[in-house]
């Protein structure tokens, strides 16, 4: 494909590009308001952002476009391809995976506020994403404690004859059993997403409001209640720093980035207070910053977030005007895009900077360490692969039922987690190491997938363990491997104090790393790694084989079955229940409530 005259004919429109590789694969996706300018500053000169520009064309072997009717159809094709087909160079916000956000079922009759890292058109209303889960339950637990919600489901609640715990902690009303009615919870509810939108000062006015209404009609105990609700948001809010007096909620974002590093970091400001911050680092970027930036933005307000009044940003975007046009339709109501050359403005976009670069300077120096690491771990085993990619492999049952084979995949010291791969065992029976990893192994690289080759296979084992992998590849034909076992320990002790004990080909003899160097703690961490994937795939397997000798209990469906996971949660509560409290669960009767406790005696 000659590039050049491709070049030549390309439209003049709104529309989205896809680069493709030699194999035809698509490894970008982009969007432009003039297709033929944009796509044309990739193969010139281009100054600052010529690692990009130069990146990609030198990627790029055909290119593919999609002429759209406006900027605005492009901006919402660019986002659904890229899900579609999760091109290797873009930035991908992924959250599902990556971050966590905080879910109001605000479409059902009593709405539920939980955790959940799986975005969907549901009618909820969601607040993030988060970078940090742990922060996000300080966040909700503190919430829970000022405006008390629900986090069952309605399911749940047929099964329920008085309140939960939750309602003695004074976490939950208790709907379920009529202690409060829908409007008074619908309050709470407006109330918990005012605080979440941060909304804190007509929050503050409204409860004032309501407590000295309570007190004119006598009701104490309810002003009480909101009193403290004031008191705990008022303490909350002498810890949030004031940037303006004009109460304007703002959204600023600041952008770095370092060859294919990129570093976004973003200021929240609600009614003119700081109130959050996340910053997100994406690997692998070949986008220059104006155009990763817009793509950012497109996919960090696609669902059903909190539209700012205003969003401000490093520098002007192309399709700004469009942007802003997408999301005053969501919000109905004006949301202005500015990019601020003086002012308090240019304050906060200041101090997104720092915290951009320092984000930025942190991963740099983590990937820097790692390749260290990994140039180390290549001399001390006398390996000339480059070690690029290491796929580490582990076995993991319990008394030989359940096994199951794990592969994670480390790319430049980090792990892939994309590319991690689980199997189930099939073919062999019983405890032997030996035959599971010679299935696994055979699996894996006689797939069609198994295109993406790896420098170093990292068994879990010893020598026994590293000759049938090596026995694998011979047979396969795969050639140019670099592998290696690491062993646990030796005749019951315990030997990872002394350094990690890499097992060679032809090497008679362990290579001992030396405890605490870099390349005994970055085997140690893929080690772990694995074992932890492999563990965890062993649990599900084992819980669900379990749960699934619900269904033998006569009488007890799909129905019944369901309910009991939505009264207790998981497996290990509903076996753990007494038959009691097993008897409340709609259309669960003492007999079958029997019949679940001999299987726990049983299984």
């Amino acid at each position: 494909m000659d590039i050049q005259a491709k070049l030549k004919d390309l439209p003049r429109s709104p529309g989205v590009y896809m680069m493709k590789g030699t194999n035809n694969e698509i490894i970008y996706i982009g969007k432009a308001k003039d297709l033929a300018v944009r796509i044309g500053s990739y193969f010139k000169e281009t100054g600052d952002e010529r690692y990009a520009a130069r990146f990609l064309s030198s990627k790029t072997a055909d290119i593919e476009c999609i002429v759209t009717a406006n900027e605005k159809e492009a901006l919402l094709l660019e986002d659904t391809l890229i899900k579609r087909h999760k091109p290797k160079y873009n930035i991908s916000l992924k959250d599902s995976k990556t971050y966590v956000s905080i879910k109001v079922t605000v479409h059902e009759r009593f709405p539920r506020i939980f955790i959940t890292r799986k975005i969907t058109h549901d009618g909820s209303r969601y607040f993030g994403p988060y970078p940090s889960a742990q922060a996000v339950r300080e966040t909700v637990k503190f919430l829970r404690g000022i405006f008390p919600l629900c986090v069952c489901s309605d399911h749940a609640w047929k099964a329920m004859t008085r309140p939960c715990l939750d309602y003695q902690m004074g976490l939950c009303p208790a709907p379920a059993v009529g202690l409060i009615n829908e409007a008074d919870y619908r309050k709470i509810v407006d109330n918990a997403i005012m605080f979440l939108e941060g909304k804190n000062r007509a929050l503050v006015k409204g409860l004032r409001s309501d407590m000295k209404a309570a007190a004119h009609l006598l009701d104490f105990e309810q002003a009480v209640k909101i009193r403290d609700r004031l008191s705990a948001i008022e303490h909350m809010l002498e810890g949030q720093s004031v940037v303006t007096h004009r109460p304007v909620d703002r959204d600023v974002f600041a952008v770095e980035g370092h060859e294919a590093i990129l570093a976004v970091h973003a200021l929240f400001i609600r009614d003119g207070r700081l109130t959050g911050n996340a910053g997100f680092i994406f690997e692998n970027n070949a986008a220059q910053c104006p155009e990763a930036l817009s793509s950012f933005i497109t996919q960090f307000y696609k669902h059903e977030r909190h539209i700012p009044d205003e969003v401000i940003l490093p520098f002007m975007l192309d399709d700004m005007e469009t942007m802003a046009e997408w999301l005053g339709e969501q919000k109905g109501r004006k949301v202005s895009f500015l990019a601020p050359e003086r002012g308090e403005r240019t304050r906060l976009l200041a101090l997104a900077k720092e915290n951009a670069l320092e984000g930025l300077r942190k991963k740099v120096s983590s990937l820097s360490a790692s390749q260290d690491a990994l140039a180390a771990l290549q001399k001390r085993l006398r390996l000339t692969n480059n070690l690029r990619r290491i796929e580490a492999y582990d076995i993991s049952n319990i008394s030989g039922a359940h096994t199951v084979g794990a592969m994670a995949v480390f790319l430049d010291g980090q792990p892939l987690k994309d590319a991690y791969r689980l199997f189930k065992i099939r073919g062999v029976a019983g405890q032997d190491d030996y035959a599971h990893i010679s299935e696994m192994l055979t699996r894996r690289f006689k797939a069609q997938d198994a295109k993406e080759r790896p420098h170093l296979i990292l068994i879990d084992g010893g020598k026994g363990q590293l000759n049938v992998a090596l026995a694998v590849l011979s047979e396969l034909g795969v050639n140019g491997i670099a592998v290696a076992a690491i062993a646990k320990d030796k005749e019951g002790v315990d030997l990872r104090r002394k350094g990690e004990r890499v097992f060679l080909p032809n090497v008679k003899d362990p290579v001992l790393l030396k405890e605490g160097s870099a390349p005994d703690l970055l085997l140690r961490r893929i080690r772990d790694e694995v074992h932890r994937f492999a563990i965890s795939y062993n649990r599900r397997l084992r819980s669900k084989a379990i749960g699934s000798i619900l269904d033998s209990v006569p009488g007890i469906g799909a129905r019944k079955r369901k309910a009991l996971f939505d009264r207790f949660g998981d497996l290990e509560t509903i076996v753990g229940a007494n038959e009691e409290e097993l008897a409340t669960v709609t259309g669960i009767t003492k007999a079958m409530a029997v019949a679940i406790k001999s299987i726990k005696r049983t299984s």
